[in-house]
């Protein structure tokens, strides 16, 4: 046995089943090895950065770790994107680069990088293979940080090493997984039930840190007469349809969701490093919990701060607080919430037939008609506004992304990760014809792995986020730079050897989604949609108001100067507002 089968003998043994990557010299060692058996799958792609990203999502949503891999310096640098993601939504992965052999490190070797250096913030450890002897010691460690600590580390084999005779086997052993609780002291849980108790109104921000604790924050807003604002990651735990949620807050986010924030008494930040700082309150109080004490008041202010988890520290609140009889603030918002969905029903009504096509049309089409175990994969950008505002992950439903990271190009190479993942469950991914364009060279990965991903592109010829971020900012959008070039992207499936359709009148919606669900290729839906639908914040100060106004004035004076761009998008939002 070398090194490299001694390192695919312990990913076996932690239940890893595939490894995404692109083989090449130093890494060609362990492609050998995992020719030589049928436990650990060696999924080829196209780009290495999909390949990390496919990792993100089997250790998102695997109970396990991700596992992508690269040879030396240039291979190694393409997985850094996917890895800062997984970094950034704190999910296990392992990246397994390799390395110019020992003898010539240090001398600017033919492809040679200090891939230490690089890896150095996106890693919080960093497995340097510099012996046989070591190898199984630290290779180990590597993945009892990432599983314990749900953070990224790399494995480096250097490429003489790889081939090296094993040595140490008698080291090796099964990795302790802790599934320890952390609850605050008894003084510090006394404080926060007195703060809430003397709170006329309770607000519970909640974020993905309650994924395991949605039945206590439930009981707990129940007994508090508290509504539930949820952060982006968290769409899947507290959903639309659950008792006393009332919405997101952020920029893509709703009034009652935002109003529940900013208007209580006392603010519940429970599981969440919430980033936007402008949607947090300035005067309320705020009890903050969470199992990493580096987050306690790392956005806001707060009065209280409780390390510990939030199933044990909420359990511990709900037996000590005392029932809150008035239900007023609750029940205003949660009627407001109402409102906004039905008003969201509205704008997703097939009837409103403008071409090119409203998208919120087809996020609701989805939503329907998916299963109540489906995943989704939301790319970054205005996919996340339809995915978020018009579709609830209920039941069973799982929702992943780049919501912390913010990357272009998750979609699909995380819904490829998914579904090699979950074979049993639909795997739709909600993506922006931009960010398709980055990643859909590992369309045929899909297809050459028989996996029936259903992808929904957003096909708008632009760069629809980065419009709204230049007209809140008052400048005038730049045409030509937001222009994204598209082809048929459904022709261009089948090329592959997939499926697609593309959609360009709205009776044609429906059926086209049916289509994409009863599929067993890869298929894609070409949504051809309007680039004028106007997302706007559920908080609208003066500076946002101001930015946009002085983006209208601008557009309308290159319109009237002849820039012909200008005129048709002031033309089409206007005819999309009023549609």
């Amino acid at each position: 046995m070398n090194v490299s089968e001694q390192l695919l003998s312990i990913l076996q043994n932690e239940g890893v089943r595939h490894i995404f990557g692109v083989a090449g010299d130093a890494l060609n060692p362990l492609v050998d090895a995992i020719a030589k058996q049928d436990v650990v799958q060696w999924v080829g792609v196209n780009h290495e950065g999909n390949g990390s990203y496919a990792a993100f999502a089997q250790g998102e949503l695997g109970n396990n770790f991700g596992v992508c891999a690269s040879t030396v310096g240039p291979g190694a640098l393409h997985l850094i994107n996917g890895l800062y993601n997984a970094k950034k939504e704190r999910t296990p992965v392992i990246a397994i680069t390799g390395q110019v052999p020992v003898e010539f490190l240090g001398t600017n070797y033919h492809q040679e990088a200090d891939l230490q250096k690089i890896f150095d913030d996106v890693c919080e450890y960093q497995a340097i293979v510099r012996s046989p002897e070591e190898a199984p010691r630290v290779i180990l460690r590597a993945i009892k940080i990432a599983i314990n600590h749900n953070c990224v580390c790399r494995i480096e084999l250097p490429g003489d090493i790889a081939q090296m005779k094993a040595k140490n086997h008698d080291y090796i052993h099964k990795i302790f997984r802790s599934k320890s609780n952390i609850i605050p002291q008894n003084d510090e849980l006394i404080e926060a039930v007195n703060l809430i108790n003397e709170a006329s109104t309770v607000g519970i921000l909640a974020g993905a840190g309650c994924r395991d604790a949605k039945q206590e924050v439930l009981a707990l807003s129940k007994k508090l007469k508290a509504p539930i604002t949820h952060s982006l990651r968290a769409s899947d735990i507290f959903d639309h349809s659950t008792q006393n949620v009332v919405g997101l807050t952020g920029l893509i986010g709703n009034p009652s969701g935002y109003k529940a924030v900013i208007d209580c008494d006392l603010l519940l930040m429970l599981g969440t490093d919430f980033p936007y700082s402008d949607f947090l309150p300035e005067n309320t109080k705020i009890i903050q919990v969470d199992i990493r004490p580096e987050n306690l008041g790392n956005r806001c202010p707060i009065n209280l701060g409780l390390h510990g988890d939030i199933k044990s520290t909420v359990a511990s609140l709900l037996l000590n607080t005392t029932d809150k009889e008035d239900d007023t603030f609750l029940k205003k918002l949660k009627q407001q919430f109402e409102e906004w969905k039905e008003g969201n029903r509205d704008k997703a009504d097939p009837s409103r037939d403008m071409e090119p096509l409203h998208p919120q049309i087809f996020a609701k089409a989805i939503n329907d008609t998916a299963s109540d175990d489906a995943i989704f994969t939301i790319d970054t950008g205005t996919a996340a506004i339809w995915a978020s505002n018009f579709m609830n992950f209920d039941a069973e439903r799982r929702v992943i992304g780049s919501f912390n990271h913010g990357s272009m190009a998750v979609g699909l190479p995380s819904a490829i990760g998914a579904q090699l993942l979950h074979t049993d469950r639909e795997v739709w991914s909600l993506v922006g014809d931009g960010a398709f364009n980055m990643s859909l060279q590992d369309f045929s990965t899909a297809v050459h792995n028989n996996l029936p991903v259903k992808i929904i592109v957003f096909n708008n010829s632009q760069l629809g986020f980065v419009k709204i971020e230049m007209e809140e900012a008052g400048l005038a959008p730049n045409m030509d730079a937001l222009k994204v070039n598209n082809f048929n992207f459904a022709e261009y499936a089948k090329l592959c050897g997939g499926d697609g359709i593309r959609v360009e009148k709205a009776k044609d919606i429906l059926a086209a989604v049916a289509l994409a669900k009863k599929s067993s290729k890869p298929f894609v839906i070409d949504a051809v949609v309007t680039n004028a639908e106007l997302s706007l914040p559920p908080k609208i100060g003066f500076d946002e108001v101001k930015g946009f106004g002085m983006s209208k004035i601008k557009e309308v004076l290159r319109a009237f100067n002849g820039e012909k761009e200008q005129w048709e998008n002031i033309k089409e939002e206007v005819e999309a507002y009023f549609d």
